[in-house]
């Protein structure tokens, strides 16, 4: 396994979806995703998105699960990334992991952490990831 780093930009599109009658709990909202990955990964990727706010501003949490399908370093192939995130009175942490054994072709046996960073308005990634040797 061999240790890399890939980072770029990525635009996102979060789209709500429909509350389903009789499913979950009107606080709780349901967001379709769609990413375009930019620079060391030329990808894109779809998902869904759970996200609940509380009653103290600033305090909120979502989870979500991608599927991503493109390149990376030239590696084609797809993999699944875990979202875990939340909001403590405005102090935010966020996990963002490849899931394990999720990849396909050349990103099979691909494992790694993701980092979002926004900036003006702009989102960027950093992923630290290792792949078996080709």
């Amino acid at each position: 396994m061999s240790a890399r780093h890939a980072a770029g930009a990525f635009d996102v599109t979060v789209t709500p979806l429909p509350a389903e009658d009789g499913i979950g709990d009107e606080s709780i909202g349901r967001m379709a995703l769609s990413k375009r990955f930019h620079g060391d990964l030329q990808a894109s990727a779809l998902g869904q998105m759970l996200a609940t706010r509380t009653p103290t501003p600033g305090s909120a949490a979502y989870v979500a699960l991608d599927r991503v399908t493109g390149s990376l370093h030239g590696r084609s192939g797809s993999f699944s990334l875990q979202h875990s995130g939340t909001m403590d009175r405005g102090a935010p942490t966020l996990d963002i992991m490849v899931v394990p054994d999720s990849g396909t072709g050349e990103l099979s046996g691909i494992s790694g952490r993701l980092r979002i960073r926004i900036d003006e308005g702009r989102h960027f990634y950093e992923l630290d990831y290792e792949l078996p040797e080709a």
